[in-house]
């Protein structure tokens, strides 16, 4: 083979590798990595308790922002379930359009005015609902996504809190001139500064999903109220973001998925709900 036909087939290969790792996701974010600068305990232990206000602190917030971050990951994880569940329904739901659409067709072959007026009232109700069954889809999957992005504000969060955390120990050792074999105070100064950048472009990721998913949700519950009351009652379908939160419901922990925000029926308000998001207080 000659060696220009060589090179081509080469780059050839190499080109389709790439396009290859690209569609697999492989060219995508990876996450926030780990700290790369800790401080030892024991270099500090010594040190009267009294002074370690600031770590105890910290150390605290630390501890808080891994429950947080706990919290996202189980509610993103049951969310991806009720989505699926729901797309279900929709697919249903053209099901139950199409089917009152042929007993319209029929009722009017017939020219029985009750049995046309009775079908084309239920496949008034059948086209809401499918309307509304689409619509909440789009809902749960802008839910789904702000959970995604919550889910890496948090991530973020946890290793910027770990960082004041390092950064504390580091302090309290400098003030007590504590300096180990390759200490450097403005490498943890640094570390900290880079990780808040970090988490404040995530937090803002984040909000930016919440906001979409508030919209999305709007619309549902605004056609799942007409479709609620050509059918003469009011349905039941889960509305993770609505407010008020049901009572006993922990904001730590995943208890049952839709806990962001609470779990209330489906146009039970139409205002902006308030969510059980770490994103609006940040801690701070």
């Amino acid at each position: 083979m000659l060696p220009a036909m060589r090179t081509m087939r080469t780059s050839a290969i190499f080109l389709s590798l790439v396009l290859a790792t690209a569609a697999c996701g492989g060219g995508g974010d990876p996450g926030p990595r780990p700290l790369s600068t800790h401080f030892q305990d024991t270099y500090i232990a010594s040190i009267s308790v009294d002074q370690q206000g600031e770590i105890t602190s910290t150390e605290t917030a630390y501890s808080v922002a891994k429950r947080e971050q706990a919290k996202a990951d189980a509610d993103q994880r049951e969310a991806k379930v009720t989505l699926d569940v729901a797309r279900n329904e929709a697919k249903s739901a053209k099901l139950d359009e199409s089917s009152a659409k042929s007993r319209v067709d029929a009722a009017r072959k017939s020219a029985d005015q009750n049995r046309i007026k009775e079908s084309e009232k239920e496949q008034q109700a059948a086209q809401l609902s499918r309307t509304a069954a689409d619509e909440r889809v789009k809902y749960y999957q802008a839910y789904q996504d702000w959970l995604k992005a919550l889910s890496r504000y948090t991530a973020e969060n946890t290793y910027w809190r770990e960082s004041q955390y390092e950064l504390a120990k580091a302090r309290l050792a400098q003030k007590n001139s504590i300096a180990p074999a390759g200490f450097n105070y403005d490498a943890y100064v640094q570390q900290e500064a880079q990780r808040n950048k970090k988490t404040e472009t995530y937090r803002g990721r984040a909000d930016d999903a919440k906001n979409k998913a508030v919209a999305a949700r709007q619309r549902w519950v605004a056609i799942q109220g007409e479709a609620d009351k050509i059918l003469g009652k009011k349905s039941e379908f889960p509305d993770p973001m609505a407010s008020p939160r049901p009572m006993g419901d922990d904001p730590t922990m995943g208890s049952g998925g839709m806990t962001i925000g609470g779990g209330g029926g489906a146009s039970s308000d139409s205002g902006v709900p308030t969510a059980d998001d770490p994103a609006t207080n940040n801690g701070q």
